[in-house]
Formats: C-alpha cells, structure tokens, sequence
C-alpha cells in the first residue's frame, strides 16, 4: 500500500493482534486502493504461508494457493459484489444466502461491497442483520466513493478508514521505483507532470503512464508528456505571474496570443496558474518552506523568487481570479480572450493602486470632514475701497471664481480676520468685503450627534432656500440628481451673485447638476453661481420634508389613538392598531 500508512498501521498492529471486527469500510477518491486493500486484507486473514503451516499475518506470503487465488479472482471464499450494477435487494439476499455455509479453502469468507452507498434502501435493510452479528467465519468489507449516501445504521456497525488522495510526490516517488523495476527510462520532469495529472489518483497514474509509455515509443521525455497530456509549460507561467507583479499588461498579451499561436489549452494555463500561486501563498505565509527541502523540484527556486516579488495580497487576489475564470472559459465565444480578460482583470483591480487611492482619499478626508467655516476677508483702507469699488474688474473677479470656491464672507456678530484662503497673486485685485447675511454652522454638540439629528431650529437662510426649492420642485424645473441637490443642500450664505452650499455626501457635487441647479435659479430671477462645500447638513429642504412628515404621522396616530371608537373597540374586543398602518390623510 502506497501513501495510506494511516490505514496500513492500524490493520497490520490488528491483524498483529488478532483483534478483528467483523466489518470494515474503506472511503475515499477513485483510484486510491479501496479494493485493493480489500483484496490484501483477505489474503492476510487466509494466508497459510509458503509451507502451508501460517496463520492470520500482517504480510501475506504471496505465494501460497490463498493468496494466489486471491489474486486471480479465483478464490471461492472470496467473494466481490458490484454494488453499481447489483443494487437490489435480489443480488443482496443472493449473497446473504452464501453466509450460512462455512468456507470451502480458507479460514474465513470475506464479502467485498464495491460502491456499496449505490445499494438501494431495501438491500440495506436485508443486509444489516447479517451485518451487525454475522457468523464467526464470516468478515465484511465494504468500499465507497461517497459515505454520504451510506445509511448510520450501517456506519455504525463498520469500522471506517478513510483512504486519503496521494500527494504528487508520493506517486512520484512510486512511479519512480516502478519504471526502474520495468527497467524504462523517464526524465524526473516528465514523471512530476505525469504525478501532477493524476490529481490523487495512483490508478490515474498508472494509467497516464501506460499511455506515456505507448506515446513515447517506450520511454518517458518531458515533451511528449507535456504534449499528451496538453498540459502547458510552467515558463509560460512564470512569465505571465512575474508580467503580473510588474504591472506588464503588454508582456500578458503577448504571452497570450503566443499560448493561442501554439494550440496550449487555455484551461490548463490557468490550472497551473492556480498551482503555482498555491505554492507561492504557502511560501509567502511559511518562508521555512523555502528551505532545501526542495531543492529536487527545479521550478521551486523560480517560485520562491516569485513569492518574493510578489506582495502576498496580489497572490491571493489572483489566486481567486484564475480560479473563478477557469468557469469563464466557456462562457466567451474564445477562451484565449476570455484567458486574457482574466489576466488583465489583476492589474485593473491591483491592491497596491487600491490602496494609494484610499491613501489619497484619508488624507482628503479630514479636510472636507471637518465643520467648514465662513471665510472674512478684513475691510480694505478706505482709499483702496473707493479704487477698488470704482474699478468694475473687482466685481468681475469675483463672479469669475471657480465653482467649489470658497466665497469670502463676513459673519454677524463677529470681527472681520484674515481669509484662510490659498494667497492671490500679486497682480489680483482686492475685492472689497460686503455685508452678507450668513447661518451660523453647526455647533461640536451637532457633530457628535449625527445618529439623532436635533430638532432644526428656523433662519432666515432656511426658510428662503427651502422656500426657493419648493416652488423649483412645485415647478418641475429641477429633476433627478439636480433635484436631489437642491433638497440634500442648506444654504450657508449668500452673496450678490455668489450662494454657499452645503452637502453632505461628496456624490451630489456633480457638475452638471450645479449647473442645472443655476440654471432653475436663474429662472427665478436669481442670476447667481453656486459653490460647494462638504460638511454635516442641519437645516435642508428634505430634512424639513421629513420633519412635517413625522408631525403629520405623530397627529394621525393620536387622533386614532383618542377616537371614542377606537378605545370602544380596544377596550371591549381586545383590538389592536397595528404599527406602521397608519397614514395621515
């Protein structure tokens, strides 16, 4: 037995003891030794040793009639039940009926259930009173690919071993040692892709080497391997992994287009993809793995270089993306394009380029999170107003400002300061400061409660721009998301021909619904530019809406709640008003 010591163990140290059940079953994926260890169980428990004298062994002689029968498939006492093609409760009471006769050659008969979980119901019923007390001569040996489907009541009355799938370098190791005993000679390349294949499989193995064999006109090369099984080079990988780490969208394609020009399966390109950045994410998160211990594996030392230029979130990332586009490939009319979207999708959605954008936007943000603040600007020397009041560059200056621009203002209440604003250039004119009516901004105590906004305390700034909004919406002028401004904005300040607005959500200062909101203005008579800026919203024209919607909701339900009727009915009927039924007229 190859690669199942787990299972080896515990039958040998039982066979060794003597201590037998009367029930085994043996899980696990095709090709693993399910029926073969059967098969060496029952030559271990009727071996009677070269010299006809042995007992019940671990090792099986081999040479004895037994065992040889055993072998051929001719030993009476040994019998195999094809559970996929004899499910009935027929072949299963069939069966039974050969459980009361003791053995003709052997010690003891062992019954071998193959794809037992295929037997229907009814058969596992007639089978499970022989099952559980089952004559002493007599041994059960069921095998399954899926224990699933197999019923508790037969779990329960077995002992299970599960066959684990073999690693690729165990068949490596084995198919090594067999060719040298069949004396053909293999490249150590072309036996690890052989191995690879496999996926587990020690039959799976076999056979691809069999067909290796008949492919190569006797002999094993890396090539003709590579060219049965159409698997594709693992430079190819690297190339495009190492293309990847680097950002090369150019490399990508071309070594795309050149898979396409050699006929290599797309499918298999990702799979060993999938391969190589497994082992690359084992080297990333255990370096130690790195260490000699493979230096037999000449592709190991390209992957540990790999590994290391490659940031561990990027290999987990394409990991995914060439694992969930293998079931891309049919989907698009041509798997070599689709193979290349895949590819192209890393450096679209590239961790590093993610994080310097919310790099950027962290830093930006503390900025436009903070409360804003009306800018003042100080009141010019009086020779400088009258210049500046006569020069009409001043006031064109100003209406010239970007939108977004902070409009400098005076606040009530308040000495004029210096503006905070970025310094204008020597050859900009002073702009002379006006007395402009300006809401106060919200207070710290606003900010820290954003989750129970307060009640919104009326201003002469509010009640004009909600004013203002209604007979827009009322109108129709404004639509989608320039309406949506209009409603989510409170009006901060206001300048000749200049307004302040605030928002919250950085989504709503879109240029082109500023301008359609300018345009609805001025068709108002107010022939202004807007700006804005992004900060907590405490008095807007949707935040209103809802406040008189609430009252409105708060007043239906008590004149429900007070109706003579309505106690009537919940006093004598034990009626109820249930929640959220209500709605104001």
């Amino acid at each position: 037995m190859v690669g199942q010591e787990h299972v080896v163990q515990a039958l040998e140290n039982a066979l060794t003891s003597q201590r037998l059940h009367h029930a085994y079953l043996f899980t696990g994926t095709r090709g693993v030794g399910k029926t073969t260890v059967s098969r060496i169980l029952a030559k271990s428990l009727n071996c009677q040793g070269p010299d006809g004298q042995g007992g019940i062994t671990a090792a099986p002689c081999g040479v004895c009639q037994a065992c040889k029968d055993i072998d051929s498939g001719r030993f009476v006492d040994y019998t195999e039940l094809d559970a996929a093609s004899n499910r009935g409760v027929d072949e299963v009471q069939a069966l039974l009926e050969q459980a009361v006769y003791k053995p003709v050659q052997g010690r003891f008969k062992v019954f071998m259930i193959d794809e037992v979980h295929m037997l229907t119901g009814h058969a596992f019923n007639a089978m499970l009173k022989t099952l559980e007390e089952p004559p002493e001569y007599l041994k059960f040996v069921l095998a399954t690919t899926d224990p699933q489907k197999v019923p508790v009541t037969v779990l329960s009355r077995c002992l299970q071993f599960n066959l684990r799938p073999m690693a690729p370098e165990t068949v490596l190791e084995h198919l090594t040692r067999v060719l040298q005993t069949e004396t053909v000679p293999a490249e150590p390349h072309a036996l690890r892709l052989i191995a690879r294949a496999a996926r587990g499989s020690m039959r799976d193995a076999l056979s691809l080497t069999d067909q290796a064999i008949a492919f190569g006109n006797g002999e094993l090369t890396e090539g003709g391997v590579r060219q049965m099984l159409g698997s594709v080079d693992r430079g190819h990988v690297f190339r495009l992994i190492e293309a990847l780490a680097q950002g090369d969208g150019k490399t990508v394609v071309e070594t795309a287009e050149g898979l396409r020009r050699d006929g290599l399966s797309a499918a298999s390109t990702l799979e060993e993809m999938t391969a190589v950045l497994q082992a690359m994410a084992v080297l990333q998160a255990v370096p130690s793995r790195a260490e000699p211990g493979n230096a037999s594996d000449p592709e190991a030392a390209e992957t540990a270089r790999l590994a290391a230029a490659m940031p561990a979130d990027e290999t987990q990332l394409l990991y995914s993306l060439c694992l969930h586009g293998r079931g891309e490939l049919g989907l698009a009319p041509d798997e070599y394009a689709a193979l290349t979207m895949v590819l192209l999708r890393l450096l679209a959605f590239k961790p590093a380029a993610a994080a310097g954008a919310e790099k950027k936007t962290l830093n930006e943000a503390p900025a436009a999170a903070q409360a804003p603040r009306p800018a003042v600007v100080a009141a010019p020397p009086p020779a400088a107003a009258q210049a500046t009041a006569a020069t009409p560059a001043a006031s064109d200056a100003t209406r010239a400002a970007p939108p977004g621009h902070r409009l400098p203002v005076r606040e009530e209440g308040r000495p004029a300061v210096a503006p905070s604003a970025p310094e204008a250039s020597p050859s900009a004119a002073q702009v002379l400061a006006m007395h402009v009516r300006v809401q106060p901004p919200p207070g710290a105590r606003d900010l820290a409660r954003e989750s129970a906004p307060a009640p919104i305390e009326p201003s002469e700034e509010g009640d004009f721009w909600y004013s203002t909004v209604t007979q827009l919406v009322a109108a129709e002028a404004i639509t989608a998301l320039a309406r949506e401004l209009a409603l989510q904005s409170q009006l901060v300040a206001r300048d000749v021909d200049q307004w302040l607005l605030r928002v919250e959500r950085e989504s709503l200062n879109q240029a082109g619904s500023r301008d359609k909101l300018q345009a609805a203005l001025a068709t108002l008579g107010h022939g202004v530019k807007l700006a804005i800026e992004i900060g907590v919203v405490t008095d807007s024209p949707a935040r209103r809406n809802k406040q008189a919607a609430d009252a409105r909701q708060r007043e239906a339900e008590e004149a429900i709640r007070n109706d003579p009727e309505v106690q009537s009915m919940m006093r004598d009927w034990d009626a109820r008003i249930v929640p959220g039924t209500l709605r104001p007229a």
